[in-house]
């Protein structure tokens, strides 16, 4: 070491031994002389320490000091409004309208215990995802021997998703069937046409597209498992036509779980259904059944409109309507199990063209036609059988092998059917194969 680090150290040991002389006499507490050379040693290793271990010293205390930053973030950073002009806090509707973003749309759970909006409040952040639908079809007109397209009814809908570039609209199937074009009329009145991805007449519900810049708010479906019956709801759509645009009523759920049988263009079906005393009219069909929440619960399908029958109104859940929509957003059609057959219930048809059958045979549904390239026709199934059974479950009328088919079986799977042919009962196994068609 040189002189001059030598001088240097010399000169500050001697100033902290003047300092702590001084220390001790303002303490009045005598020291003798080998007190002092103690505390001299002890102060000179004291001093080599500081110096032959700074570098270990800097990096303990920056860890320390990023151990406490670590714990100042995660508790006291949270508790101010530092970074609140930076980051602004995710509200519910975004996190709602986020969940529709992805591939798939979501149920978004329905809490149980949040205190209910006023009714005017949720009309105010749901009413604008409400649509019209015009069905507008091809006419001829007898006179100039030329078509024309013309409107031919009108329905509700409800934006459901929301892309950068497309906006995603669920409605009924009976609001757009048999349409040449179909038109939308926004909340602000404008009109734009609109893609029909795809449909499905048993559970009346049909997707549309439109292109995402006309969508302002999406709503999002909540769970309709929850529903109990007392529950308040709102319906809003377009009742008798859009003139009466978003019109909105309450009421409250009547019952859940309901089973309604419906004539669709694929025949007969069991519809499961939310019952409301909400005012549902024509018109209305496609609209929104909301909860208090503010969130879908369901699609306004029908109303029983009977004379002397009041507040009978019927939406189809939103726990129903989630899946459909989903497989329509994917592949553009629903996929059921396929046997290529028409059929028609015994009651329906003139008891002679049965005459064969057993007395104590009383249901079943006869083959009307088979798909030459179908399932049943490489089984043998021919025209005029009759079936009454499929894998060991009673078959009664159409709509019973329907349902079985739909909610029991799938594509690919092998059922085995019992029919009468000509008096005698026979069992015949086939492959249910994948069509959109409806058996």
């Amino acid at each position: 070491m040189s002189d001059l680090h030598k001088d240097e150290n010399h000169e500050v040991e001697t100033k902290e031994v003047d300092t702590h002389e001084e220390t001790i006499h303002e303490d009045e507490t005598p020291v003798v002389e080998s007190q002092k050379e103690e505390i001299q040693e002890a102060e000179n290793r004291s001093a080599k320490n500081k110096k032959s271990k700074p570098k270990l010293k800097g990096f303990f205390g920056m860890v320390a000091a990023g151990v406490v930053g670590s714990v100042l973030t995660m508790t006291v950073i949270p508790q101010t409004d530092f970074f609140q002009e930076y980051y602004q806090p995710v509200s519910s509707g975004a996190v709602a309208e986020a969940s529709s973003q992805g591939n798939a749309v979501n149920i978004v759970p329905t809490s149980t215990t949040n205190a209910s909006a006023s009714v005017a409040d949720i009309v105010d952040k749901t009413s604008s995802a409400i649509v019209g639908i015009v069905n507008k079809q091809q006419q001829n007109n007898p006179f100039s021997r030329t078509s024309e397209v013309v409107e031919s009814g009108s329905g509700s809908g409800v934006i459901f998703k929301k892309t950068n570039d497309e906006a995603y609209i669920v409605t009924n199937n009976h609001v757009i069937e048999g349409a040449a074009e179909i038109e939308v009329s926004l909340h602000n009145g404008e009109k734009v046409g609109a893609q029909l991805i795809g449909a499905d007449a048993l559970t009346d519900l049909a997707v549309l597209k439109i292109d995402g810049k006309y969508a302002d708010n999406v709503l999002s479906f909540g769970d309709s498992s929850t529903l109990r019956a007392g529950e308040q709801v709102l319906a809003i759509g377009n009742p008798l036509g859009l003139e009466f645009s978003r019109t909105v009523t309450q009421g409250i759920v009547s019952a859940v779980d309901r089973e309604i049988s419906v004539s669709t263009s694929a025949g007969e079906w069991d519809l499961n259904v939310i019952q409301t005393d909400a005012a549902i009219n024509p018109g209305n069909s496609g609209g929104a059944l909301i909860n208090s929440q503010g969130q879908l619960i369901g699609i306004n399908s029908l109303k029983i409109s009977e004379s002397g029958v009041e507040g009978l109104g019927f939406a189809i859940p939103s726990n129903d309507v989630v899946p459909i929509v989903n497989e329509i957003i994917s592949s553009g059609k629903i996929s059921r199990p396929y046997m290529g057959v028409s059929l028609a219930s015994l009651n329906e048809i003139p008891s002679a063209y049965y005459q064969d059958l057993p007395d104590d045979v009383t249901g079943g549904v006869m083959v009307t036609y088979v798909d030459p390239a179908s399932g049943a026709a490489e089984a043998g199934i021919k025209a005029q059988d009759v079936i009454v059974a499929i894998n060991d479950q009673k078959v009664e009328t159409s709509n019973d092998l329907r349902k079985y088919l739909y909610t029991e079986a799938k594509v690919g799977d092998e059922i085995e059917l019992k029919i009468y042919r000509e008096g005698k009962l026979l069992t015949e196994k086939m492959t249910l194969a994948n069509n959109i068609q409806a058996s």
